[in-house]
């Protein structure tokens, strides 16, 4: 399995503008993102990808922006911490209730 690698955010938009501006001179938007792939080291379909989610950003193409995908993950995490404190608690209650009723009975 390839390493993958990461490109840095202006080359992302660089490729994607380039596409955008070159796409007349292909027969289809494919043709054009398999071109200028290539000059940029990525594949195809990686580029493809950095096109379709700026189309998304930019609103000419339905489905989630990436702020809201970051938003949505944010979400997700403080709810998997919420769950593992409300775990952690709901076990502390269970011990000190436990205790309290292991505990002699005054009168």
């Amino acid at each position: 399995m390839r390493k993958s690698i990461k490109f840095s955010p202006e080359v992302m938009e660089r490729a994607v503008r380039m596409v955008a501006e070159h796409q007349g001179e292909h027969e289809s938007q494919w043709a054009a993102i398999v071109s200028i792939a290539a000059k940029f080291g990525c594949s195809a379909e990686t580029l493809r990808k950095w096109v379709r989610q700026h189309e998304r950003d930019s609103g000419q193409r339905e489905g989630t922006t990436t702020a809201e995908q970051q938003r949505i993950k944010d979400l997700e995490r403080e709810v998997r911490e919420l769950r593992q404190a409300n775990e952690i608690l709901r076990k502390a209650s269970a011990y000190f209730a436990q205790a309290e009723l292991d505990r002699p009975f005054k009168r």
